[in-house]
């Protein structure tokens, strides 16, 4: 009896909580076998509550685009990739001292995925910071069933038939070790741009007793149709992609129902059988509008380099023992706010400003950074060289931004002190600071004709300026000689630039005009966006359409939710103007 209790006390101790589904899990693929299998038909898309602009995504996509160089290596979001041939690996990461699960980390062997469920209590970052496919997860307990909830996914697919689950989605997923073979997967999907209801849905797991999960996936894309034009984008034009019928007709299925839709999911669709029609709203409403922040924040991207928000269009700040160059200066009433920032990051002087191009949200606050230590075109002449010696800041720009910020009675004429000190005619500029190359790239008209993008190359960043702004349509500003072929020759560019890492993730960052923090893999998504987009305006201008019938056509539907506006500076109706006078 003196022994019992002196064996029993470390297992108290150390004991691990009741509830786990560390182990190793094969999936019972009885449900959905056809889609967990070969896949599912193109143009079933029953038992969801789509609305249009999904349907219409999904009739748009063309199998072919998998064939493009930056899709080839591209996986699945979290809320897909357990539906596929897989098998996943989890166990506990616990803290040392206190044995307390710290996280909770899964090994899917498709595509190689590792996914982190933080189980500490942490929050969930802010919303300029990047998407992954597996997106950022937070766990909790509930009896035995393990409830997790995940945010910043990238845009994936709700069906590999093209069915689309937009970068907005949020995920609330279910673990329930039923006994201790068995496991219960329940995922819920919210995605406010393309569902009107959640999507709900299911899979078994059984533990695998008998051997390792060993699977790999070294996936290097290559140039698999070489006769293709470059930039092109497969995809059908709305109402010419044949396949969609080849469902419903082997089948007999009513075709309304292979539409989809909420109500085609309840009995009381039965007595008519309608196609059921969800418009998408023209203007996003599930962000908040563009550069209306509280506050300026500053968010770590890689190597020397950090983004700055809220201060009107974003600002990209390279910091290191030189001093810090600036990639455009955002809003004048926020400068104020940004030069505190910057004074956490270092107390080093502001060496050179760099701008993408006019805008008053880029260049606002020239003015008061160039006079933080006197404008180089004040100071005394030295007897050496440039400015080094005084610690003046060098202002950069295309020469067409110079040309019109010194232009007098003109509306983007600027104070003296905010003009480039330093300007560039060719197509590209370079210089090396804080122990890096810096090059200048001077983009094709697109936004305006003096863009500019800017690659850090040892710290592998590009700072895009409007050229790329991941929640609003690229704004083409024709009275700056902006134009829709450059927009699309510029996405071109950086992507010439950019290196992902593997699964198409990471590798090079990219800091966008305006909204979060980007890679390639988000980029290639608005690069397809405005050639599909391109290419059926195209079309109906062919066809004879007016700029109103095109309008009233909805070009844009499918990406409305993401990308739409009905109000301010740039509508959406103003994107395809633009475009349809510039073909």
């Amino acid at each position: 009896m003196r022994v019992v209790p002196t064996l029993l006390l470390p297992l108290v101790v150390a004991s691990a909580p009741a509830q786990s589904i560390s182990g190793e899990w094969n999936p019972i693929t009885h449900e959905d076998a056809i889609e967990r299998g070969q896949g599912p038909d193109l143009g079933d898309y029953t038992g969801y509550p789509i609305n249009d602009a999904a349907r219409l995504r999904a009739e748009s996509w063309d199998a072919s685009r998998l064939t493009l160089q930056e899709h080839q290596c591209r996986v699945h979001i979290a809320p897909y990739i357990y539906r596929g041939p897989m098998a996943v690996r989890i166990w506990e990461e616990k803290d040392p001292e206190t044995q307390r699960v710290l996280a909770i980390r899964q090994y899917i062997s498709t595509y190689e995925q590792n996914r982190t469920i933080w189980m500490d209590g942490r929050a969930h970052p802010p919303d300029y910071a990047p998407h992954t496919w597996m997106g950022f997860s937070t766990g909790r307990w509930e009896g035995n069933m393990l409830t997790v909830y995940t945010t910043h996914l990238k845009m994936g697919w709700l069906k590999r038939n093209g069915l689309p689950e937009s970068d907005q989605a949020t995920l609330t997923e279910h673990f329930i070790r039923l006994e201790p073979t068995l496991m219960t997967h329940v995922t819920i999907i919210n995605d406010p741009a393309y569902m009107t209801e959640p999507v709900i849905r299911t899979e078994e797991f059984r533990l695998n007793l008998d051997g390792n999960i060993n699977w790999l996936w070294p996936c290097e894309y290559v140039l698999e149709v070489n006769s293709r034009p470059k930039g092109a984008v497969p995809n059908y034009l709305p109402g010419e992609n044949q396949f969609l019928k080849e469902f419903y007709t082997r089948w007999k299925t009513p075709e309304p129902g292979a539409a989809g839709g909420a109500a085609t999911i309840y009995p009381e669709w039965r007595k008519n059988m309608v196609k059921v029609s969800n418009p998408a709203r023209k203007e996003n409403t599930a962000r908040p509008p563009q550069g209306v922040r509280d506050k300026v924040e500053v968010m770590p991207v890689q190597g020397n380099v950090s983004m700055i928000v809220g201060a009107g269009g974003n600002i990209t700040a390279q910091v290191s023992d030189q001093g810090i160059l600036l990639v455009d200066s955002g809003d004048k009433s926020k400068t104020r706010m940004v030069l505190n920032e910057l004074g956490k990051l270092s107390n080093k002087p502001i060496r050179y400003l760099i701008n993408t191009s006019i805008d008053a949200d880029h260049t606002g606050g020239n003015e008061i950074i160039a006079n933080l230590n006197g404008p180089i075109t004040s100071l005394p002449i030295q007897n050496t060289p440039g400015a080094s010696l005084t610690q003046s800041v060098q202002i950069l720009a295309h020469d067409n931004v110079s040309t019109r910020m010194s232009a007098r009675n003109s509306p983007t004429a600027a104070p003296a002190a905010a003009w480039p000190t330093e300007s560039y005619i060719n197509n590209e500029k370079e210089l090396y600071f804080n122990g890096e190359a810096v090059r200048i790239y001077h983009s094709p008209p697109g936004h305006t004709d003096g863009d500019s993008i800017v690659y850090f190359r040892k710290s592998d960043v590009i700072a895009t300026g409007d050229l790329f702004t991941p929640d609003a349509y690229p704004v083409i500003d024709s009275k700056l000689a902006g134009g829709l072929q450059g927009v699309i020759e510029g996405l071109n560019m950086i992507l010439d630039i950019a290196v992902p890492a593997h699964h198409e993730e990471g590798g090079t960052m990219i800091i966008p005009g305006h909204g979060r923090l980007c890679d390639e893999a988000d980029l290639v998504e608005y690069r397809d966006m405005v050639v599909i987009v391109r290419d059926r305006i195209q079309a109906y201008k062919k066809r004879g359409m007016t700029l109103d019938q095109v309008r009233a056509a909805r070009p844009t539907m499918d990406y409305d939710p993401l990308y739409g506006s009905t109000t301010g500076p740039w509508t959406t109706d103003m994107f395809v103007e633009a475009i349809y006078k510039g073909l």
